[in-house]
């Protein structure tokens, strides 16, 4: 069996779009916070509370829009030094899609 391919830049791309959606939901934004620590780092937990403070003051419309554009480039680097957290962050993109489609955000699910 051989091994999936990831593009590191599409997953960064994904997965900060993923995040700045998350930070909206209050259903989803406690697990994902935790889960972003954990994976990246604690620093990282405390980037992605930043960015929840950040877009929902709103104080810009393009606050979404800057946050993505962080957090593309803090996952590509990321991603750069840490080349063996791919399968996980994919794993994280695709547990938040889900969480965010969901009915009532599964927030219970983990």
């Amino acid at each position: 069996m051989g091994r999936e391919i990831i593009h590191q830049p599409r997953l960064a791309f994904d997965g900060a779009r993923g995040f700045v959606a998350g930070v909206e939901c209050d259903g989803v934004y406690p697990w994902l916070r935790r889960r972003v620590a954990e994976l990246l780092g604690p620093a990282y937990g405390e980037a992605l509370a930043d960015s929840r403070r950040l877009v929902l003051a709103l104080e810009r419309d393009d606050a979404p829009l800057v946050e993505a554009a962080k957090w593309r480039v803090r996952l590509e680097d990321a991603l750069r030094r840490r080349p063996e957290l791919a399968p996980d962050l994919l794993a994280l993109a695709a547990d938040l899609a889900f969480r965010m489609t969901a009915p009532r955000n599964a927030a219970g699910r983990g």
